[in-house]
């Protein structure tokens, strides 16, 4: 046991920041910042403390939206529980399973061949471990959503943890207790509302994950940029910009907006100016890693074939791309600091493989592929990407909790990448112009138009329209809508400043419904000017006390 926490110490103490110089790999401790979690437990040592009526839950599930820091925060239990500093008087052992790695292996393989394919234990080992302390073993597994299943087919699956199956039935088997019960379970998913969360033995806790306070992003400010004049600098120019401030909860983005004014340190005041969406933080990001590293091939060649491997990636579900693949677009990843080296194991053997930094970032150069290309590649792209949103029915049960979904995100960056602001820096250096700019927006806009019209997707609609930025497109698209009901959708604090923005921009609307919004005195607080533009607004509530009534 001291061998395996001792490679789980080394594999999880380094937060290596993707393909980056040496510079940029920082020790996970010193730059972990703890995010808010939210409903039962507030704490990670908390997570699986009893209740207020002495029970403890077998599974966990901790949702959370892309980039929120769930993957880190599994890596860093890992190393705390190694490093005896978490849960080990709770647990003997501790396992992490990646569901974007097991979705790879295609072979047989029992209980013990699945844990023990992602650690340095052999299944012999982890037989005598499960054997001795079956109820002091935690099995972390990220990315639940990763895999499909459907609750509706009944498949007879066998208890013994000797036999083999495919990995996605043996996980289903360890999920539902059917093998393993006495096990305890930490489950991370870009959406609560999954089918697959039914799958789960109980007794269950939900969780969630919203990234960092206000407080959390001033702290991970200090810890990464350590000089005190420094981060004082940095951080009062980001306040001056609240929504930037707000968009800075969520930790991908917030460790992109420090990558950039760190490069950009002699201008930081107009780099925080021109960042006002998620597409512009992208853009700047993409922009100052060309900037300020060196690459082979012309800059347009290299995005042109990193959009195409990520939209085949898209198309096919996969986040790893092989070598042969790599190679067959002539891309150099030795040269390209979007895609990092990793490896998967393949039966006995580890293979090369790659990845683009964060699964967003595999959104983001589909929908930058989708504008780059030739005009008539580029409108058929468009179209087909549209064409999807409806054939698959994505916008008929499209929700805030749902746009984990790739087709959508690609559409929120396709509308932030024709704000022609917002991506002048990166056309810039490709010397590149959009000419169907116009056609484009005019098909996204009828898409928006579908979506507004079903409950539950006015929310996406509003923000592709915030990551337009542009107000004549948005007074069209809201042009006849004179009310708007949010009512029982979470609204996150970014997602009040898009709510803001298209409220100013169309003041015709008089009837808002935010009833059961998860809204609190801060986010009240970004709301209020538009607010009083409302001739008629539904009860909003804040911890039980209604804050308005129907004006």
């Amino acid at each position: 046991m001291l061998h395996y926490k001792a490679s789980v110490i080394d594999k999880c103490k380094v937060a290596t920041e993707y393909n980056l110089p040496s510079d940029e790999r920082v020790d996970l401790a010193t730059r972990y910042t703890e995010p808010v979690i939210i409903q039962r437990s507030k704490e990670i040592d908390q997570l699986f403390s009893p209740d207020s009526e002495g029970n403890t839950p077998k599974t966990v599930i901790l949702s959370g939206d892309s980039g929120r820091g769930k993957s880190f925060m599994l890596q860093k239990i890992m190393l705390d529980w190694a490093s005896g500093e978490l849960y080990s008087e709770n647990f003997d052992v501790v396992f992490l399973l990646k569901c974007e790695e097991l979705k790879c292996a295609v072979w047989m393989m029992n209980l013990f061949g699945l844990l023990s394919w992602s650690c340095s234990l052999t299944s012999d080992q982890i037989s005598q471990i499960l054997e001795l302390t079956p109820r002091k073993v935690l099995i972390l597994i990220d990315g639940i959503d990763e895999f499909s299943f459907d609750p509706h087919i009944q498949i007879s699956l066998p208890t013994n943890p000797l036999q083999k199956a495919l990995p996605m039935d043996t996980l289903r088997r360890l999920l539902n207790g059917l093998i393993l019960p006495e096990s305890f379970l930490l489950v991370t998913t870009r959406s609560a509302a999954d089918t697959e969360l039914n799958l789960l033995k109980g007794p269950q806790r939900f969780t969630e994950i919203m990234g960092f306070s206000e407080r959390g992003v001033q702290e991970y400010f200090q810890k990464f940029f350590q000089d005190e004049q420094l981060f004082s600098k940095t951080y009062e120019s980001l306040k001056a910009n609240e929504s930037l401030l707000t968009a800075c909860s969520v930790p991908l983005l917030c460790w992109m907006v420090c990558f950039c004014l760190k490069k950009h340190l002699t201008d930081d005041d107009r780099v925080m100016r021109e960042l006002k969406t998620t597409t512009s933080i992208y853009v700047l990001f993409v922009s100052t890693l060309l900037e300020h590293h060196g690459h082979s091939q012309s800059v347009l060649t290299m995005l042109r074939s990193l959009g195409q491997r990520a939209e085949e990636g898209m198309k096919k579900q996969h986040v790893f791309l092989d070598e042969q693949c790599v190679a067959k677009t002539d891309l150099d990843p030795a040269t390209s600091v979007f895609l990092y080296k990793d490896s998967l194991k393949r039966k006995n053997r580890q293979v090369p493989v790659f990845k683009f930094m964060h699964f967003s970032f595999q959104e983001f150069f589909t929908g930058l592929f989708y504008i780059i290309l030739d005009e008539n590649e580029s409108w058929g792209k468009v179209r087909e990407l549209l064409r999807s949103l409806k054939s698959k029915g994505i916008i008929n049960r499209l929700s805030p909790e749902r746009i984990s979904n790739p087709v959508p995100s690609v559409m929120m960056f396709l509308c932030g990448l024709l704000n022609e602001k917002a991506s002048s820096s990166l056309f810039e250096m490709i010397k590149w112009t959009v000419p169907q700019i116009i056609k484009l927006k005019t098909d996204l806009l009828e898409s928006v138009l579908t979506m507004r019209r079903q409950h539950g997707c006015e929310l996406f609609a509003l923000r592709c329209l915030y990551e337009l930025q542009d107000e004549m497109f948005v007074r069209r698209a809201l042009g006849d809508w004179v009310s708007m009901n949010l009512s029982k959708v979470s609204l996150r604090s970014t997602d009040c400043w898009v709510l803001l923005y298209c409220l100013q921009c169309c003041p015709h609307i008089r009837y808002l419904h935010l009833m059961y919004c998860d809204l609190t005195a801060e986010k009240l607080k970004i709301l209020q000017p538009a607010l009083c533009m409302c001739e008629t607004l539904r009860s909003v509530y804040l911890h039980g006390e209604t804050l308005w009534m129907e004006n």
